[in-house]
């Protein structure tokens, strides 16, 4: 699906090495790793998005979600590594300079941290809309194509946690 057009590098499909004490674990396919490799930048970009809302947005709501999703991201960032590190795979950037469908673009984040009220508060609104639908596609295709069970699992719970933050965007966005 999405996964399959948006992967630019070739990837090995890898055999983990357990931890020390831990469990074996099952090997990542191709597909699981070109899904890891665009959740982080796509995160990591939102991010530098919602870091700016504290001094830039005019809604309160809009401020309050956007610290939430930051956290969120943060986190999902820090698992998605724990991913990569598992698989054995090293934690670069196939994806550095691009703009894909739903990743926030560096001219948006550089309009919006010279934007502030409600203009900033629509360019945040819509670049989280497009963040969280284009994640929420590429999610779907991991779980359906991915064959890691814990990339699937995470796969799930971003899923989870970008339809509900669509929902609260919806409650929240400027007119």
């Amino acid at each position: 699906m999405a996964l399959l057009v948006v992967g630019c590098t070739t990837q090995p499909t890898t055999s983990t090495s357990p931890k020390a004490g831990a469990a074996p674990t099952e090997s990542f396919s191709p597909t699981d790793i070109a899904w890891i490799q665009l959740m982080i930048p796509m995160a990591e970009r939102a991010q530098k998005l919602t870091d700016l809302a504290p001094s830039h947005a005019a809604s309160p709501e809009l401020t309050a979600l956007a610290a939430k999703t930051g956290t969120r991201l943060h986190q999902d960032q820090n698992r998605l590594r724990e991913l990569l590190k598992l698989a054995g795979v090293p934690d670069t950037n196939p994806h550095e300079g691009h703009n894909m469908p739903g990743m926030v673009s560096l001219p948006t984040i550089e309009k919006a941290g010279a934007t502030t009220g409600k203009a900033f508060d629509r360019i945040l609104t819509d670049a989280l809309r497009a963040h969280f639908t284009q994640s929420t596609l590429l999610c779907t295709g991991e779980r359906t194509q991915g064959h890691a069970g814990e990339a699937k699992k995470l796969a799930t719970t971003i899923a989870k946690s970008t339809t509900a933050q669509i929902a609260r965007l919806n409650e929240v966005r400027p007119a």
